[in-house]
C-alpha cells in the first residue's frame, strides 16, 4: 500500500487491466464512505483534479449556496479491485476535498488528520505509525438478503472450523486484502460468537486511516459473497463481547523509534511517556470521537474486556492504554478504547493531538496500574487517581466541548458539525421507547 504513482502510470495500468470505472473516495463526517464514480474516458480529468461534486448532499460539508467542490486524488491510493462486475473492472482513487479556490476543505476529515500529522512534523517527528485492530461480527442474512440477529458460528476466541464457520469468509476476506497490498499480521476468531479479527501492518497515520476505510469496504463486500452481513457496529448482542479497534501508536523520528530508549528501566523515552500522559489527559474528550455512537457506550463497560479506565499499564488489559513487551523499532502505546465505528481519520488525528499535546507540554505520566482495575474498590480507584472514560455519548460530547486541544485539532467546522449530529442522535435516542422498559413496566403501572 502507499506506493507512489504518476499521472502517467495510472492511465497505462487502468488500460492494460481493463478498468472501466474508477470511484473517486472521500469520507462524509461520520466516517461513512462516499463516491462519486466515474466512465474510464474522465480519468485523465480525474487526475487533474477537475471533478466536482455537490458538498451540501454530504453529512458534516456545507449549506447548500456553498455547495461546489472538487476532489483532487491523491495518487498513492490509486487501487483496482479484485472483484469484477459485467461492466469491468473497477478501481478506486482516494481523494482529498478542495474548495473552487484551490484551497482546502476544513471540512474534509482527511484534511484534519493531515492538519495534525503536519504539526507532528513541525515538531520534528517524521512519521506518525498507527496499527489499527479492527474487529467485526458476521450475522446471518434473511430470505430477502437483510441482516438477522443470528450470528453466523458459536465459535470464541481462536476457534477454528467446524466451531468456526465464518473461517472460509474470513480468508477470502485475508486473501482479498493481500492481493490489494495489504500486510496482514493476523486473522482469527475473537472471544464472542461471530466476531472476528483480522490485524494489518501499521502505516503512516493517513495511510492507515485509509487502509481501515479500504478494510471496512472489502469485509462488507467479501462477506456479502457468503450470504453474510458484516456489521462494525460496536455492541450488537447483549451480554457478550462488543468489537473494538486496538490502535498502536508511535512516532518516528530519522527513521528512529522516538517512544524507545534502550537505557530506560522498562525501555520508554521521555517522548513516550509525555505523549502517554497527553493521551490519558485527553481520553475522556477524544473518546466522543473514537467512540461516536450511542452504541459504543454499551461496550465499554466493566466485564466485557474493554476499557473503562483512565489508566496505563505495561501488562495489565484492563486500563485504556497498555504498552506491549516488545521494545526497539517496535515500542509502541496501545490505546485499547476506540472501535470502529469511528471515523478513522478524526480518531487517529485526536489521539495524535492528544499525544503531541503531551510531548509539547512535557506532560508527567501517572504510575502504572498493574491491578485488575474491574475489580477495584471505588475508594481504591480514587486513591490511585483513576477516572472513568464517559458513560454514554451525552457525557463524552460534554466533555468534548470542554477540551481545548481535541477541538483545536477537529478544527471549528467539524467540530460544530460532529457535535450537532451527535446531539441529534442522542436526542433521539433518549426519547426512544425500548423493548426493555416495555417489558419491565408495561404491565407493572
Amino acid at each position: 500500500m502507499g506506493q507512489e504513482f504518476s499521472k502517467e502510470q495510472i492511465l497505462s495500468l487502468a488500460s492494460e487491466n481493463d478498468v472501466r470505472y474508477v470511484r473517486l473516495q472521500f469520507s462524509d463526517l461520520l466516517g461513512v464512505i462516499k463516491n462519486v464514480e466515474i466512465p474510464i474516458d474522465q480519468l485523465p480529468k480525474a487526475l487533474a483534479g477537475k471533478i466536482m461534486f455537490d458538498g451540501s448532499s454530504i453529512e458534516g460539508f456545507v449549506r447548500i449556496e456553498e455547495s461546489d467542490m472538487y476532489l483532487v486524488p491523491d495518487l498513492s491510493t490509486w487501487l483496482i479491485f479484485p472483484w469484477t462486475s459485467e461492466q469491468g473492472k473497477v478501481a478506486r482513487l482516494i481523494c482529498d476535498v478542495r474548495l473552487p479556490d484551490g484551497s482546502d476543505f476544513e471540512g474534509d476529515p482527511r484534511g484534519v488528520l493531515k492538519r495534525v500529522v503536519e504539526r507532528a512534523k513541525l515538531l520534528g517527528f517524521d512519521s506518525f505509525n498507527v496499527g489499527p485492530e479492527p474487529e467485526f461480527f458476521l450475522f446471518k442474512l434473511d430470505e430477502h438478503g437483510q441482516p438477522t440477529q443470528e450470528v453466523n458460528d458459536e465459535g470464541g476466541y481462536f476457534d477454528w472450523a467446524p466451531l468456526d464457520l465464518g473461517e472460509n469468509c474470513r480468508r477470502e476476506i485475508t486473501l482479498t486484502l493481500e492481493a490489494m497490498g495489504f500486510g496482514i499480521e493476523a486473522s482469527h476468531h475473537e472471544v464472542a460468537p461471530g466476531q472476528h479479527e483480522i490485524d494489518f501492518e501499521y502505516a503512516n497515520a493517513v495511510a492507515a486511516a485509509d487502509n481501515i476505510a479500504t478494510f471496512r469496504l472489502v469485509v462488507k463486500t467479501i462477506a456479502r459473497q457468503y450470504n453474510l452481513h458484516a456489521t462494525f457496529m460496536p455492541k450488537p448482542v447483549y451480554g457478550i463481547n462488543g468489537s473494538g479497534m486496538h490502535c498502536h501508536l508511535s512516532l518516528f523520528k530519522q527513521g528512529e523509534n522516538s517512544f524507545y530508549d534502550a537505557s530506560d528501566e522498562v525501555g520508554l523515552s521521555e517522548t513516550a511517556r509525555y505523549f502517554l500522559a497527553g493521551v490519558l489527559e485527553h481520553a475522556q474528550a477524544f473518546t466522543a470521537v473514537c467512540n461516536p455512537t450511542v452504541n459504543s457506550y454499551k461496550r465499554l463497560v466493566p466485564g466485557f474486556e474493554a476499557p473503562s479506565y483512565v489508566a496505563w499499564s505495561l501488562k495489565n488489559r484492563s486500563p485504556l492504554v497498555r504498552v506491549p513487551a516488545a521494545r526497539g523499532m517496535s515500542t509502541r502505546i496501545e490505546v485499547r478504547s476506540p472501535d470502529p465505528s469511528c471515523n478513522p481519520y478524526l480518531a487517529i488525528a485526536s489521539m495524535l493531538a492528544a499525544g503531541l499535546d503531551g510531548v509539547e507540554n512535557r506532560l508527567e505520566a501517572p504510575a502504572p496500574v498493574n491491578r485488575n482495575i474491574y475489580v477495584m474498590s471505588d475508594d481504591e480507584k480514587l486513591e490511585a487517581g483513576i477516572e472513568s472514560l464517559p458513560e454514554n455519548l451525552y457525557e463524552a460530547i460534554k466533555q468534548l466541548s470542554q477540551d481545548e486541544v481535541i477541538k483545536g485539532a477537529l478544527g471549528e467546522h467539524v467540530y460544530q458539525h460532529f457535535v450537532e449530529a451527535k446531539q441529534i442522535e442522542w436526542d433521539m435516542y433518549r426519547t426512544q421507547v425500548s423493548k426493555w422498559e416495555l417489558e419491565q413496566y408495561l404491565a407493572n403501572y
